[in-house]
């Protein structure tokens, strides 16, 4: 499995490369909001701390750990949001979808399903990955339901998992697509993106 970097296109969004250039557009809709909380980059207050993420980020890509997109909104040309591939382990033929956010007009829109979309394609069909995880913050309810709605399998929750910014304990409820459940996945990702055609 060799991962490399890619732009992927839907209907409503395409996912480009990370690059320094998006910060403008990642910091206008990103700085200030209270999802970073949940999160292990600590608060995004200023252009600058929205800088200094981009940079971790593609310095983490360069490990070849990562590989971060910009997720830009078709239909206005805006930048919508971040995602990336994350943990990603070729010899055993898996990864991470993860890292997610997008600023507020764009969550509870096509946006998300059609990233989660793309990225999962280019994993299963493109990759041959096998495993798909996600993860999020226990805390974090909404992000729980919004990776169950994909169809994800909760696989249980890693306790005291991660040591936040702020110095408080994270536990990390785990969820994964198998490669033998994607074609069902796939199926009901196109159903419910049908529903804003």
């Amino acid at each position: 499995m060799e991962v490399k970097s890619v732009v992927l296109v839907g209907q409503h969004v395409r996912l480009e490369p990370l690059n320094e250039t998006h910060v403008p557009g990642l910091a206008a809709i990103g700085v200030g909001q209270n999802f970073w909380h949940f999160m292990l980059y600590g608060e995004m207050n200023t252009v600058e701390d929205m800088k200094n993420w981009v940079k971790d980020i593609l310095g983490r890509a360069q490990n070849g750990t990562d590989l971060p997109f910009v997720a830009i909104h078709l239909e206005s040309g805006r930048v919508a949001g971040a995602t990336r591939y994350l943990n990603i382990i070729p010899h055993d033929r898996g990864l991470e979808i993860g890292g997610t956010w997008y600023g507020l007009e764009f969550q509870r829109t096509p946006v998300n399903t059609e990233c989660k979309y793309l990225l999962m394609s280019h994993a299963f069909e493109t990759l041959g990955a096998i495993r798909v995880q996600l993860k999020t913050d226990s805390r974090n309810e909404r992000s729980q339901k919004a990776i169950e709605r994909l169809g994800s399998k909760k696989e249980g929750i890693l306790r005291n998992h991660m040591i936040l910014p702020d110095g408080r304990y994270r536990d990390s409820v785990f969820y994964s697509i198998l490669d033998t459940e994607w074609a069902e996945v796939k199926m009901n990702l196109e159903v419910m993106m049908r529903k804003y055609e």
